[in-house]
């Protein structure tokens, strides 16, 4: 009669060999992917906002300094909200792309070869239209540098002239484009 040897060693070795690709398998979707989204956060640069004024008084010097605000309030409302890449656009370069009032608004692709050339990933293009004294709204268009198309059109109500509801709707216009960051 013939006597058998114990299977227990090979047993074990599959078992572990088993386990440690069930560990190699599962820990990367238990890994922490804060530093992979980090990492892929995109560079907005946020340019100077630009009055489209169609009231009887177009122009006022309260509504070229209300104008003039709400950029720096967007990019604070963009740094609270965690977009710690913003690119600063260099003045001259600005003032060579910008043919005319509205154009980098109109021309997204324009928007993009200037972020392109500032090293910035995304372009916020924004515009103060106002129709009314009673309230205004903040357009504004992210173009995406790389293929110059327009990611998302983004557009805010403002209520009245006053600091407080100029400072909500940046606020605002920031939370959308944070959002819009979120789905693309």
């Amino acid at each position: 009669m013939r006597t058998r040897k114990p299977r227990g060693d090979r047993t074990t070795a599959l078992a572990l060999i088993c386990t440690a690709l069930w560990f190699l398998w599962v820990a990367p979707a238990d890994a922490d992917p804060a530093p992979a989204a980090k990492a892929a956060a995109p560079a907005i640069a946020v340019l100077d906002f630009e009055l489209n004024d169609l009231t009887l008084l177009p122009g006022t010097p309260e509504e070229l300094a209300r104008t003039a605000s709400l950029r720096p309030l967007v990019e604070q409302g963009l740094k609270a909200q965690g977009s710690d890449q913003l690119v600063s656009i260099d003045a001259a370069a600005l003032a060579q792309a910008n043919v005319g009032v509205g154009y980098l608004y109109d021309h997204p692709e324009a928007a993009a070869a200037l972020g392109r050339t500032q090293g910035a990933d995304l372009v916020l293009v924004g515009r103060l239209h106002k129709p009314s004294f009673l309230f205004a709204y903040l357009m504004a268009r992210l173009v995406d540098s790389r293929t110059g198309m327009v990611v998302r059109d983004l557009v805010v109500e403002a209520k009245g002239q006053t600091g407080p509801a100029t400072a909500r709707a940046a606020a605002r216009l920031a939370e959308q484009v944070r959002e819009t960051l979120a789905r693309h």
